[in-house]
């Protein structure tokens, strides 16, 4: 039963848009099959883009993608990374943040063949493992 709690809450958690300025998470209809082929593209190039450029951008430190969302006129993506080993991830997502003009460069130019419209990226960061922890230790009492 507490799995199961664990689990739909992650879930939901996971498949929220992003989150609005008190911390709600605002959830996206259901995706169309195009939609989901491009956040499953933009995913796969900016894994890609990141495992060859974080090294010069921020160092010994490996960003993993864990959910992109994109919206339905294809325009707008939310990249929710999960960085590791780092004391302050928000440090190293202002980083990622300030280098946005050359992540969408370099994302344009591998996916020029594919989309027509290279969607503005917006990077949050994925805390759901510590999410989990919360929610695992809030259960456990």
């Amino acid at each position: 039963m507490v799995n199961k709690a664990l689990h739909i809450l992650i879930f939901v958690r996971n498949n929220a848009l992003c989150k609005d300025k008190k911390g709600f998470p605002i959830f996206a209809l259901m995706e169309s099959t195009r939609q989901k082929k491009v956040s499953r593209l933009i995913q796969k190039e900016l894994s890609v883009i990141f495992q060859q450029n974080t090294q010069e951008i921020l160092g010994n430190i490996m960003v993993s993608l864990t959910i992109v969302r994109i919206s339905p006129d294809l325009a707008d993506a939310n990249i929710f990374l999960s960085i590791f080993p780092v004391d302050d991830p928000e440090a190293a997502l202002k980083v990622i943040k300030s280098n946005t003009v050359m992540i969408r460069k370099k994302l344009g130019e591998s996916v020029r063949n594919q989309l027509r419209i290279v969607p503005t990226l917006q990077f949050h960061l994925d805390d759901s493992a510590a999410y989990a922890e919360e929610i695992d230790r809030l259960l456990k009492k």
